[in-house]
């Protein structure tokens, strides 16, 4: 018992720590400069992601941009038609890449990574907490 609520004690430590870290990373001043980019290709892929009792279909939009002679893969992009081949569009250069949004940008801050990981750190802890309690309520169930 012991182990669960070490582990519940993390979880909310991640909690605290993702609210902590939400209001700077959404005011945080990030470093993008808005450039103007070719689309060289632009296509809308179903990724299949099959389960052990279902498969769904999720699609995944990969475009592809001309900036400066060099070719990027734009990141968070949401849809294809958006971005029809060989016409110009204003994307956000940050960290080296090319981001559809500022949204993009944001997740990408340092800040941003950090809410990310805490968010999941936290899903993660309740979920092992909940499996460490199930184990604890068989060990006790009588036979």
């Amino acid at each position: 018992m012991k182990k669960v609520y070490i582990c519940l004690g993390v979880m909310v430590l991640f909690i605290v720590a993702a609210v902590l870290i939400k209001k700077p990373a959404d005011d945080a001043k990030l470093d993008y400069k808005e450039v103007k980019a070719r689309v060289v290709s632009s296509e809308a892929k179903q990724k299949r992601i099959k389960t052990k009792y279902s498969t769904t279909y999720q699609t995944v939009y990969e475009v592809v941009v001309s900036y400066n002679g060099k070719e990027y893969d734009l990141k968070n992009a949401h849809n294809s038609y958006s971005y029809r081949k060989g016409s110009e569009v204003t994307v956000y250069l940050a960290y080296g890449k090319l981001y559809a949004n500022i949204e993009g940008v944001r997740n990408a801050s340092p800040l941003g990574i950090a809410h990310s990981v805490a968010i999941f750190g936290a899903f993660a802890m309740f979920i092992l907490s909940m499996l460490l309690l199930a184990k604890v309520g068989q060990k006790n169930r009588p036979a």
